[in-house]
């Protein structure tokens, strides 16, 4: 066995402290950034907010024991001790970190009636978990119930096998149980509201809310028969089939299908939190077409004016005017310059990160003007992330993280960024178009057809080649699925 050695070089890109602090701050929502900033300021004292009472709070009094008495100094010792350097932090202004606003002095404020707040909505589970409380039960089958409501889904379901279910009673509980409890058990929550709840199958969410109504008239009973017998035949619109089985004529099938499309297939969504955010979107820019000009603002409602305390500075100029041979008030200065260095720190990461976002939505608004000024979807441009990459001269994953977190109200609506993002597609003259122009069109030819004879795929890329736009069949097709848009046989109607 031999040993040799050997150079390498090798080259590694790491990111900074800073940079992956950056990194954290860009992907934090405006309805969050008050707060992480509140959180900085509970760690940190030097920090603190423009509205806040220095004074009151942080100064010190010229005859403050601070500056150091003999008790002090005989208990901590008077030998000399170099002194630090704080002659940078006695500067009464702070310099362009320091001074830095987070207002925004060029838009108007809201005033609080404009400000949508946030629901204190009672959760999906503990919805559950009230109604379960009027049941009569035994310690047992409430922590079997408990399980239960614990393993539903956002929608409402239970995805788990009841097999499964067992396995982590006993490994979490450790409780041995049977599959015929948990069923037992199952099939009476399955009656709490909202109806459909905890159904283990869509089938089974429809049927639940229809044995509900089945008192309701014939055409319930029959939508029952419908999906117990024909859901297949049902979820693929093989409606010639099923009335010939079922021996029914048009119009009672039209009131069969009736009662089953009122139903709610996801009956948990009511109480999810992805269905209460969409409702409460805060955006973080603000776009006003000012007589044809766009003017960009971003929202700092969430973000207040930030400053260096003036009562850490006071210290260090208490120190400087003391004898600077007490070890206690070394220790102390050194630990309130680690302080304002941090605090100074933040507000200049806090300000790269509006400084980031409003040049990462100044780009997009440079680049989709005309539609930032019509609404017209048909009138953005294509335009990818390495685009508004090279106009701010940020990296791509930069703009990225921007794009996919944040959103933008302007007269027409909010929008997520990253709505304005897509590729491009060429037309006969050449010209290139986003697609998400060409899916626009594609979805208004599906809304204007005749759901008696929808529109095949094949015919849809015909009917955008004459309008001009070279695309295939299987291109078609794609941006069908990505508008969540069925085949043809699907759309199909009575």
């Amino acid at each position: 066995m031999s040993l040799s050695q050997s150079f390498q070089q090798k080259l590694l890109q790491k990111l900074s402290p800073q940079q992956i602090q950056l990194m954290k701050l860009l992907q934090v929502p405006t309805a969050n950034l008050e707060e992480r900033i509140k959180e900085e300021l509970e760690e940190n004292p030097a920090l603190e907010m423009e509205s806040e009472s220095a004074e009151d709070e942080y100064e010190l009094s010229e005859n403050s024991e601070m500056e150091g008495d003999s008790s002090e100094e005989d208990e901590y010792g008077s030998e000399e001790l170099d002194a630090p350097d704080v002659s940078e932090y006695l500067v009464d202004d702070d310099g362009e970190i320091a001074d830095y606003k987070m207002k925004d002095d060029h838009y108007p404020e809201m005033s609080d009636e404009k400000v949508i707040p946030m629901r204190a909505e009672i959760s999906f589970q503990d919805h559950l978990l009230n109604q379960l409380g009027m049941l009569e039960l035994d310690p047992r089958n409430r922590t079997i119930a408990e399980q239960i409501i614990g393993s539903l889904d956002d929608d409402g379901y239970l995805r788990s096998e009841i097999s499964s279910l067992v396995d982590d009673m006993a490994f979490r509980q450790g409780m041995e149980v049977s599959e015929k409890e948990v069923i037992e058990l199952l099939a009476q929550i399955q009656q709490f509201d909202p109806p459909g709840i905890a159904a283990r199958s869509l089938q089974e969410c429809l049927l639940l809310q229809l044995t509900r109504k089945e008192s309701e008239g014939e055409s319930v009973r029959q939508a029952i028969q419908m999906l117990t017998k024909y859901f297949d035949e049902f979820t693929k619109k093989h409606y010639e089939k099923i009335q010939r089985s079922m021996s029914v004529n048009d119009e009672q099938l039209k009131d069969i299908i009736a009662q089953i499309v009122r139903l709610n297939p996801k009956p948990g969504g009511l109480f999810s939190e992805s269905s209460q955010a969409e409702n409460f979107i805060i955006p973080d820019f603000y776009v006003i077409n000012n007589n044809g000009n766009l003017e960009l603002t971003l929202n700092s409602r969430n973000a207040p004016p930030l400053r260096i305390s003036e009562g850490y500075r006071d210290m260090m100029k208490d120190y400087e005017r003391g004898s600077k041979t007490d070890k206690r008030q070394k220790e102390a200065v050194t630990f309130i310059r680690q302080k304002i260095d941090s605090a100074k720190w933040f507000i200049d990461m806090i300000r790269q990160r509006q400084e980031t976002l409003l040049n990462t939505m100044g780009a997009i608004l440079q680049h989709q003007e005309a539609f930032l000024l019509t609404g017209d979807e048909t009138d953005l441009r294509p335009m990818i992330l390495k685009d508004i990459a090279e106009l701010t001269g940020l990296d791509i994953s930069t703009v990225s993280r921007v794009a996919n977190s944040k959103f933008v109200q302007t007269e027409f609506g909010n929008f997520r960024l990253k709505y304005f993002f897509s590729e491009s597609l060429s037309t006969e003259s050449g010209e290139e178009v986003s697609t998400r122009e060409v899916k626009k069109i594609l979805s208004d030819l599906i809304e204007a057809e005749d759901k008696h004879k929808p529109l095949s795929d094949d015919l849809l890329t015909e009917m955008l080649q004459e309008k001009g736009y070279n695309i295939a069949r299987r291109t078609v097709a794609k941006y069908r699925e990505q508008l969540n848009i069925p085949v043809a046989r699907l759309r199909k109607e009575l």
